[in-house]
């Protein structure tokens, strides 16, 4: 069946998934490991994921940054 999305049922959940799994490893909630957990998918594949919706798989706070390049 297709819906006013241009794609199935199941595809589209699958859509709001991964864009929810984003999201929250986006704010920091849920590892890349926890991400490919629950995607189903390797984290290798979670990086792509990523890209897809160009958010970095780097998350660092800026205290961990300034730490990370001695600026603290």
């Amino acid at each position: 069946m297709i819906s006013v999305f241009g794609e199935s049922e199941d595809v589209r959940g699958e859509s709001i998934l991964e864009a929810a799994v984003v999201k929250w490893f986006e704010l920091g909630r849920i590892s890349q490991g926890k991400a490919a957990e629950i995607l189903g998918i390797s984290r290798a594949d979670v990086l792509d994921v990523l890209a897809q919706y160009r958010v970095s798989p780097w998350q660092y706070t800026d205290a961990e940054l300034d730490e990370e390049l001695g600026l603290d």
